[in-house]
C-alpha cells in the first residue's frame, strides 16, 4: 500500500538548469503526484518531452502567495531561487546532479539553436560560476530547518533507474507508483556523453 501525499508539504525538483530536473518532474507526475504547472512553455527540440515549468516561480523573489496552491504538490524551480523560500512553509526538495561537462554541453547546444553566442564566456569559467553557486546553495540548504533534501544524479537514474526511484520512493514516504515511475526513464534522451 502506497503512502499518501502530504496536502502540507510542498515538493520541489531544484537544480542547475539542463541537470534532469524536467525528467525528475515528469516521473513524479508518472507515478502519481500532482504537479504545479502552467504549460505554457511548450516542449521543443531542447526538451521533447516538455519543460513542466510554472511561470510564477520566476517572481519568487517578490511573490509567493502561489505557494499555498503548490502544498501536496511538486513544482520545479531553479537553485538560483531557492533562496527566496519562505519559512513558513515545509518543503521536500529532490536536488537533480549531473555530470558538469554534459551540462555546459547541452547549454552551448540550446544557445547555438537560439542562435546566440555559444562562447561568450568559457566552458571553463562556466564551470568555476555553476560550481561555486553549487557549493553555496548546498551550505544554505543545511541550514534550512524546514526543508528536507534529498540529492539525486541524472546519470545514477539512466544507469540504475529502479535503484533511484527506490530511493526518491524512499524520500516522497511511499507515494508514488515506482512502476509508472520508472517508465518515464528513457536513455535515447541522453544526447549530451561525451
Amino acid at each position: 500500500m502506497r503512502g499518501g501525499v502530504n496536502p502540507d508539504i510542498i515538493t520541489v525538483v531544484s537544480g542547475l538548469p539542463r541537470s534532469g530536473t524536467s525528467m525528475m518532474t515528469k516521473m513524479l507526475e508518472a507515478g502519481g503526484m500532482q504537479l504545479l504547472t502552467d504549460g505554457l512553455r511548450a516542449a521543443d527540440e531542447d526538451n521533447p518531452k516538455g519543460y513542466y515549468e510554472f511561470e510564477k516561480v520566476k517572481q519568487l523573489d517578490h511573490d509567493q502567495y502561489w505557494l499555498e496552491d503548490a502544498k501536496g504538490k511538486a513544482v520545479k524551480i531553479i537553485s538560483d531561487l531557492l533562496r527566496h523560500l519562505p519559512r513558513d512553509c515545509t518543503y521536500r526538495l529532490i536536488f537533480m546532479e549531473r555530470r558538469m561537462e554534459e551540462i555546459l554541453a547541452f547549454q552551448r547546444l540550446m544557445l547555438i539553436r537560439r542562435g546566440e553566442p555559444s562562447h561568450a564566456v568559457s566552458d571553463d569559467t562556466m564551470a568555476t560560476i555553476f560550481s561555486k553557486h553549487l557549493q553555496q546553495a548546498k551550505v544554505w540548504l543545511r541550514e534550512q530547518p524546514n526543508l528536507n533534501v534529498l540529492y539525486v544524479n541524472y546519470n545514477e537514474i539512466l544507469e540504475r533507474p529502479v535503484e533511484q526511484v527506490r530511493r526518491i520512493n524512499q524520500f516522497l514516504d511511499g507515494s508514488l507508483n515506482p512502476d509508472r515511475t520508472v517508465s518515464v526513464v528513457d536513455p535515447a534522451q541522453h544526447r549530451q556523453r561525451r
